[in-house]
């Protein structure tokens, strides 16, 4: 198998782009997919300053990685969720991307312990409140990512969601039909009240696969393991139907969510409409000021608990 770009011997074959690329030619492919993804949503200008949200896995470091590459000023928000030996070592996964590829670029790593401001771990916090353990995470991640992007003045916030990701959301929003989380679910989401980040989906146009060979051969060590606390997660379940759908017909998943957005860009409202609705229903939590639409937020509430509950 011959890349298809140069001839040279190929590493990677990509059945639904009908091509196949060596390392040197890979790399550009991936490069020029986040590229084009940037410029075709809007997402963010040279000068931005950018937080990415790094978890340890393949997807952020490798999208923190290419942003660097490309020459965009973005450092990077890991959250520690104290989940034993599993968030020791995507801890250390990010510390060693950091320190190798990261500081080199002047990059800047914020790290959130959990532990230090809830006393316990996601595990035992989501035990404490009685709340399933990804909903505590979900709440908490998405909390101290547009906190410390609204606190540090960055431009936008950039999570590591795949094709495979969003196609797996999008699979699940209209299995149940989700309107409302329909309607938002795109690759680049607006700051749409004072308080609110803008978050964008760098990798939308990249598939698992494809980046999980982009970190092998660029030698980006990642955990391997999915999160032990994710068993029997929905999402979980989407992607395996929809791998077994690709497997039979290439372009299964670029097919299905492409074609969402190109549906959604024909009668998705502006921004400005958007932006209408969000300032209708949300407000500064009395607690901690952040946008909600209720008088204290779902994470203040949740750690008010936690600290009521909590053993002296």
């Amino acid at each position: 198998m011959n890349c298809t770009k140069c001839k040279t011997k190929a590493v990677i074959g990509l059945p639904r782009h009908n091509a196949a690329f060596c390392k040197g030619c890979f790399n550009g492919f991936v490069h020029d997919q986040v590229a084009r993804a940037i410029k075709s949503e809007w997402m963010f200008g040279k000068e931005a300053k950018i937080l990415v949200a790094v978890s340890g896995g393949k997807d952020s470091l490798a999208l923190w990685d290419i942003l660097l590459k490309l020459g965009y000023k973005a450092d990077a928000l890991y959250v520690n969720l104290g989940i034993g030996a599993y968030s020791e070592q995507s801890h250390a996964k990010v510390t060693k991307f950091t320190e190798s590829v990261a500081a080199s670029h002047g990059a800047t790593l914020h790290v959130h312990t959990v532990e230090q401001e809830a006393g316990a771990g996601i595990k035992e916090l989501a035990q404490l409140i009685h709340r399933p353990t990804c909903s505590t995470c979900g709440t908490i991640k998405r909390y101290q990512f547009n906190r410390v992007a609204i606190e540090q003045q960055y431009d936008v916030m950039a999570t590591g969601h795949n094709l495979d990701d969003e196609a797996a959301r999008l699979l699940g929003n209209v299995l149940h039909w989700q309107e409302e989380y329909l309607d938002k679910q795109g690759p680049s989401l607006p700051a749409s009240v004072a308080g609110f980040a803008k978050k964008v989906k760098p990798l939308y146009r990249l598939s698992e696969r494809e980046l999980a060979a982009y970190a092998v051969l660029n030698r980006i060590d990642y955990i391997v393991e999915e999160c032990p606390m994710a068993k029997g997660s929905k999402m979980i379940q989407y992607k395996e139907v929809l791998n077994r759908l690709e497997t039979e017909s290439p372009g299964t998943k670029q097919t299905f969510y492409w074609g969402f957005l190109d549906k959604q860009s024909k009668k998705q409202p502006t921004a400005t409409t958007m932006a209408e609705k969000d300032r209708a229903v949300l407000h500064p939590c009395t607690s901690c000021s952040q946008p909600t639409t209720a008088e204290v937020c779902s994470y203040c509430k949740m750690m008010a608990r936690a600290k009521t509950v909590a053993p002296h």
